[in-house]
């Protein structure tokens, strides 16, 4: 349910303190940047750049044969378009066009064609624009399609209520459920640009001392990840996505998965990097003035390459254009392609674009279905590969040998340390419930700078103070405390024990207002994904700094006489209070977790999932996974009609056969006789 400002009082806080975090360290990126004065030191600078890119990407698999093959040709004046197809990796085909020009002798550049967010892939109209003028030109083209895009779907076949096809959300389900394995959906991305550069140098016609690549938007992003991680091209020119992270965040603008590499930030990089990483290879920054990536970002990240550029005596190399459109890959950006291209290659040709012939879609098919999952039974699928990279990490590894050792990972995992000292608090107005004559005595408890959690009492009266003894139990919500006293989610009060609940950053009183509001809570781009993304790149787990919050709250209810505590939660909170029942140690009673989900590995073994990212710890099954901290809690604990992946009630069989199965403890569960309800 979409909530006003008037009970969403801390909307703008967690956006705040992920701009502060990222200006931050850019601040102190530019001023260790602006030291280096001589050539000497921008040489230095390229490679630990190049060193630290490269680690952000993780590991690479193996070299598989390709497997490539033509599947069909199209003469047309002046070129040929050949249909091709390669595996990237084993039994998981790319669909390719290689467009290569006829009449001319010798070998000629080569230029790999990146596409953006299309769901047509390699035979949207622009991209068949550019590759047509580059190869009008002179210039060979392999435009391949990308995963979730063109003949390359992943899911769009496969039926899951409520799923809308198309490649950003193909990307983000595939994505965000593999970096529980540590794994990045960007360095999948990049591997199939990688491997495609493998098939053109193998052709005879293409000159490897002359190659290029280019790209919009999604296209952009690969053209800039290529770039980076390829010391084979000799040019660049990435369109509609290069600006800076800071001004990404600033403008509250989501971005697919892929193009938020994990700890990225956290590592001193930003775009400019990615560049920097390959000076002084020839670049051509390419903008749009009404793109939503801030062309104010597009000239400083231009400006900063373009100094290192200078202290390199390469100032030439680097050049930015900005178009007069909105966010595409548009003529006047195609021909300023065109030029920098021709211009790097010795080719003497004018920018102007030729007069256009567009394909039909189905001409440019390299598969006899259009898919390549209808082609071939045995074409493997992006979610195939993360179900059995988890099966091997959950054989590989063992179960931590102590408590003692699982708190210091999940710490780890989740970046955070427990409060050491208590917490300052601040005490708000209460509000009351009068149909259930309830009234929430509230105070906003300092969690760390800049952020605070918002604690509420329910009792008969308003109480400006948090002074008490004894009992207390401390809810955490599913989506936030009003939805979830509502809904009638949290039982009534008790006269035996305190009564209190806990929003933590991101959720109910401090919901973010950012990102145009999103109806839907869980919306694919809406702000929660959004600061998930931000702490991938941060390092910093948007869950941990929300498990924080919630044992910032139990530190200072322990502090003000309430030292037997019952920590409950549901949902998303239910995974919140799972890790700070762990972190908490003794100083709990007990832990009552209501719909939990009863482990990661389940989501990773499934093609889809409602789960969001922000409830992913990244690469936490390389070390541990939810059971484990269920077998630590185990004489303390109940879970009560946990969900599943589909955020559904599991039924008891199944549940508990799924229990057993991952080693959760048959005592811990309980299963509710009536109707449980799911989000």
């Amino acid at each position: 349910m979409k909530e006003n400002h008037e009970v969403i009082p801390y909307g703008h806080m967690v956006h705040e303190a992920n701009v502060s975090a990222v200006r931050a360290l850019s601040e102190t990126r530019s001023e260790r940047r602006a030291a280096g004065k001589t050539r000497a030191q921008a040489e230095a600078l390229v490679r630990d750049v190049r060193r630290r890119v490269r680690r952000c990407f993780g590991t690479f698999p193996e070299r598989n044969p390709p497997r490539s093959r033509v599947t069909g040709i199209l003469e047309r004046d002046g070129y040929r378009v050949e249909k091709v197809m390669f595996d990237s990796r084993p039994n998981f085909p790319v669909t390719a066009n290689l467009y290569l020009p006829t009449g001319v002798t010798g070998r000629v550049p080569g230029v790999i064609g990146a596409c953006g967010h299309s769901a047509a892939g390699k035979t949207e109209g622009n991209y068949q624009a550019f590759c047509q003028g580059l190869v009008r030109k002179g210039l060979a083209v392999l435009v391949y399609d990308p995963l979730g895009q063109g003949e390359r779907l992943q899911l769009a076949d496969l039926s899951y209520p409520g799923f809308v096809s198309g490649p950003c959300h193909e990307h983000n389900m595939l994505g965000n459920v593999m970096q529980l394995c540590g794994d990045f959906l960007g360095t999948w991305r990049a591997w199939d640009g990688i491997r495609a550069l493998d098939y053109l140098l193998t052709r005879p016609e293409i000159d490897p001392g002359r190659i290029g690549v280019t790209g919009n938007s999604g296209g952009g992003t690969l053209t800039t990840y290529l770039n980076a991680l390829d010391d084979r091209y000799t040019m660049a020119a990435p369109s509609c996505f290069v600006t800076s992270y800071r001004r990404n965040i600033e403008n509250e603008l989501p971005q697919d998965t892929e193009q938020n590499p994990p700890g990225f930030l956290d590592a001193g990089l930003d775009m400019a990097d990615f560049f920097i990483a390959r000076a002084p290879r020839p670049t051509l920054l390419l903008g749009q003035k009404n793109d939503f990536f801030d062309q104010r970002g597009v000239t400083e990240t231009y400006r900063e390459i373009r100094r290192i550029y200078r202290l390199l005596g390469a100032g030439n190399n680097i050049a930015c254009f900005i178009g007069p459109d909105k966010h595409g890959f548009w003529q006047a950006n195609r021909e300023a392609m065109y030029g920098f291209f021709c211009a790097r290659s010795g080719i003497r040709a004018k920018a102007a674009e030729p007069e256009l012939r567009m394909e039909k879609a189905t001409d440019l098919h390299c598969t006899r279905s259009g898919q390549v999952v209808g082609d071939s039974p045995s074409c493997r699928r992006v979610f195939h590969f993360t179900a059995r990279t988890a099966l091997s990490l959950r054989k590989q590894r063992s179960r931590p040998d102590s408590t003692a050792a699982l708190r210091a990972l999940a710490c780890r995992m989740l970046a955070i340390t427990p409060p050491r000292t208590v917490p300052e608090f601040r005490v708000l107005r209460p509000y009351t419930d009068p149909a259930r004559q309830v009234v929430f005595s509230r105070y906003a408890v300092e969690s760390e700078p800049g952020m605070v959690a918002i604690l509420s009492r329910m009792d008969s009266e308003a109480r400006f103070h948090l002074e008490g003894k004894g009992a207390a139990r401390l809810w955490v919500p599913h989506m936030g405390t009003r939805p979830d006293w509502r809904e009638g989610r949290i039982p009534d009060t008790e006269t035996d024990r305190a009564w209190f609940a806990v929003d933590p950053r991101g959720c109910g009183e401090s919901r973010p207002v950012s990102c145009g509001m999103e109806e839907e809570f869980l919306a694919p781009y809406g702000s929660d994904f959004l600061y998930a993304c931000c702490g991938s790149m941060l390092n910093t787990p948007y869950i941990g700094g929300a498990v924080r919050d919630v044992l910032a709250a139990i530190r200072l209810l322990q502090a003000n006489g309430f030292d037997d505590i019952r920590l409950e939660g549901r949902g998303l909170g239910a995974l919140k209070a799972a890790f700070a029942g762990l972190l908490a140690g003794d100083r709990i009673a007990s832990v009552r977790l209501v719909h939990p989900l009863l482990s990661y590995h389940e989501l990773t073994q499934a093609p889809f999932y409602r789960w969001p990212f922000s409830a992913f710890v990244p690469g936490i099954l390389k070390e541990f996974d939810l059971p484990d901290v269920y077998r630590a809690l185990a004489g303390r604990l109940e879970l009560v009609d946990p969900w599943n992946a589909d955020m559904q009630p599991w039924k008891p069989a199944a549940g508990r056969a799924h229990a057993r199965k991952a080693g959760i403890p048959a005592q811990t569960l309980r299963f509710s006789k009536g109707k449980t309800v799911s989000t």
